[in-house]
């Protein structure tokens, strides 16, 4: 969800407080980098689920209050769309079997949950985004309340002064306006995160913009928005055009997106931060009672609230972050590089074997002694990764040494034994890694995405008779029933 907000209407004079104080958080933020210790010594991965609510009818349902008080689980919060939840799964090491007791604990946890949410009337879907949402469900009370939900709404509109449109292009190109940013509340998505040393911030950064396009081509499972079928990862192009803060005179001039890619290979954080201020005006200004020199004049851990917030209305699919958390009673601070480039489900060993291909794979690439983004234009990397979310699994992508490749080649030939690989330097143990990137490479070799599945079953429900309401409900029934099988996608067979 993110840390909510007072206020939904902030003056000139807040904005430009907030701007400086955001200079003076980096500024206190580039001296920690050199004096202070971050916790790195034990580093973690962790996970959030965004996931969609549906009814008995496989229909969104705007139950979330309903349904959280039901759960009645702190790792369970609101997210955008009142038809929205997300699970939070706590931070743990790789190492040994910590990837099969994880997936063992996600799934006992999603069970509860589901068990508890049909005792309100919901059920819970994990899929990129609800291919039965239609317009006339994002029309009413369809968002979370949230100060911080308004705020953005607000803040957003305000910077563009016009609705938003909607145009995206596929086999059923899609074009509509919208008074409110409730598109974005479509897109839900698994969030992977690694905490990191400030001095292996950079690879590791740059390692996960390199694996971007094939990771999503593998991955992808957002064929439908709104009846239409369009890209096999629709939730990108969507989540850029719902957040858009620019009219078209600024894209013309060359304003940068808030849901962003980047535009370079980085050598620290430091760029990443400095990005943010440099070209993005604040969303949400809310300033803190927080003198961050004097926090750290006084030998305590400074909070940062103003860069971590305005860092938090930046998009990007790859997102650095800094934070705070206290262990034993002694608070540190640390990094993370927050993955957010894939959809949720299809299932939960999918989503594990995206992860393990995810984590295995950067810890290979960012260790290499000649990093091969040195040898990549950061373009082609962008390029790959809307190739990818558009085409999926029959994208052209390029890697250096190799050209132009399809995903299953690149996969299969050259990133599943860096997987292998990196995840044997986490110290997985070795029938884990050839589980999980067992899943990779099946899925790899068959071309079976979440989004191939839905597209396909939708095409064999409509060859029976059925309208296109119809056989997306119908899809959506098979696809919760894979989806509580816990069998890999691939293994599904169509309705």
């Amino acid at each position: 969800m993110g840390d909510e907000v007072s206020d939904t209407v902030f003056s000139r004079a807040q904005r430009a407080q907030y701007r400086r104080k955001v200079q003076r958080c980096l500024e206190v933020f580039q001296t920690m980098l050199a004096s202070t210790g971050f916790d790195s010594a034990r580093p973690r991965t962790g996970m959030e689920i965004e996931c969609n609510l549906v009814d008995a009818d496989y229909q969104p349902t705007m139950r979330n209050v309903e349904v959280l008080a039901s759960i009645a689980d702190p790792a369970y919060q609101t997210e955008l769309g009142a038809y929205n939840i997300e699970f939070n799964v706590p931070p743990r090491p790789l190492a040994g079997h910590a990837a099969l007791d994880l997936a063992n604990n996600i799934r006992a946890s999603l069970n509860a949950a589901e068990a508890k949410a049909g005792a309100a009337g919901a059920h819970i879907v994990m899929i990129g985004i609800l291919p039965t949402l239609m317009p006339e469900h994002l029309a009413g009370d369809w968002m979370s309340e949230s100060a911080r939900y308004r705020a953005l709404n607000e803040s957003i509109f305000a910077a563009r002064g016009e609705d938003i449109e909607i145009d995206i292009d596929g086999p059923e190109p899609l074009r509509i306006q919208t008074a409110t940013i409730a598109p974005e509340s479509a897109c839900t998505s698994v969030q992977l995160h690694l905490q990191v040393a400030p001095a292996d911030f950079a690879n590791n950064w740059n390692a996960a913009q390199l694996l971007a396009g094939p990771q999503l081509a593998v991955g992808a499972n957002s064929p439908f928005f709104f009846g239409h079928q369009l890209w096999a990862e629709t939730r990108i192009e969507l989540f850029g055009q719902a957040t858009d803060t620019r009219p078209e005179e600024f894209k013309a001039q060359g304003v940068r997106p808030r849901v962003w890619f980047g535009e370079r290979w980085i050598s620290s954080i430091v760029d990443l931060f400095e990005e943010n201020l440099r070209y993005f005006p604040a969303l949400l200004p809310e300033l803190s009672e927080e003198d961050p020199a004097a926090e750290l004049a006084a030998g305590r851990i400074p909070r940062l609230p103003e860069l971590r917030l305005h860092n938090g209305t930046v998009y990007r699919w790859n997102r650095p972050v800094y934070d705070v958390v206290e262990r034993d009673g002694v608070a540190r601070p640390h990094l993370r590089v927050e993955n957010r480039v894939l959809p949720a489900g299809p299932t939960v060993i999918d989503t594990l074997a995206n992860a393990a291909f995810y984590y295995g794979a950067l810890r290979t690439l960012s260790e290499a002694d000649r990093p091969l983004w040195t040898e990549m234009d950061f373009a082609a990397a962008e390029s790959n990764f809307v190739a990818a979310a558009r085409s999926g699994m029959a994208a052209e992508l390029y890697w250096p040494g190799l050209g132009q490749l399809r995903p299953d080649q690149l996969v299969l030939r050259e990133l599943l034994p860096m997987a292998h690989e990196g995840l044997r330097r986490w110290g997985v143990a070795t029938e884990v890694r050839e589980m999980f990137l067992g899943v990779i490479e099946d899925r790899a070799a068959t071309g079976r995405t979440g989004a191939t599945w839905q597209v396909e079953a939708v095409r064999a429900l409509t060859d029976r008779g059925l309208n296109r309401p119809r056989a997306l409900a119908e899809m959506l029934r098979h696809y919760c029933r894979g989806m509580h099988s816990n069998a890999p996608v691939h293994t599904w067979e169509l309705p």
